[in-house]
């Protein structure tokens, strides 16, 4: 079963459940991977240069995301909420603190098993010795190492920290 299907089935038993921050949240990122897979036909009939045949459509229909696709979508709408929280925590927003972290609860049920920092730096270690870099000089070689094996499952900017923390 795909992630997006998965995800319909989820949003089918939210509605029926009543659970609605749970619903609410699983069509905004429905919609957001259908806008995505929008964009990406989008494309392909430029590319085509604008009149496509109808075999040509039936392809174009069949632009569907990958579940690796999905996943980036569902981190971005996290992202998105965890700066939302950020700017309403500032503000002195409780209630949208509130609600921002139930609907970033429900995206987290979909995403990886995020790193914790000790698992983190054990990847940092390995990559270093892995790229055979002593010195900050090196960090672009440690981070191409390790953009793969982190990729959604810890943010960009704490990677780069722990790199540079235990590269000076």
């Amino acid at each position: 079963m795909s992630l997006k299907e998965t995800l319909n089935g989820a949003l089918k038993d939210a509605m029926r459940g009543g659970a609605e921050v749970r619903k609410l949240t699983l069509r905004q990122i429905l919609a957001a991977v259908r806008q995505v897979e929008l964009e990406q036909r989008t494309a392909a009939v430029k590319k085509l240069g604008g009149n496509p045949t109808d075999a040509q459509l039936k392809e174009l229909e069949a632009i569907s995301l990958s579940d690796a696709d999905i996943l980036a979508v569902i981190q971005k709408e996290a992202k998105s909420r965890r700066e939302a929280m950020a700017e309403a925590e500032k503000a002195g927003r409780a209630d949208l603190v509130a609600e921002n972290q139930a609907e970033l609860d429900v995206l987290e049920a979909y995403l990886p098993k995020a790193l914790s920092r000790e698992e983190l730096v054990e990847l940092v270690r390995a990559a270093i010795q892995e790229a055979g870099v002593s010195d900050l000089k090196g960090l672009g070689a440690v981070m191409k190492v390790l953009s793969p094996r982190t990729k959604g499952r810890v943010d960009g900017k704490l990677v780069n920290d722990v790199v540079r923390e235990l590269l000076s």
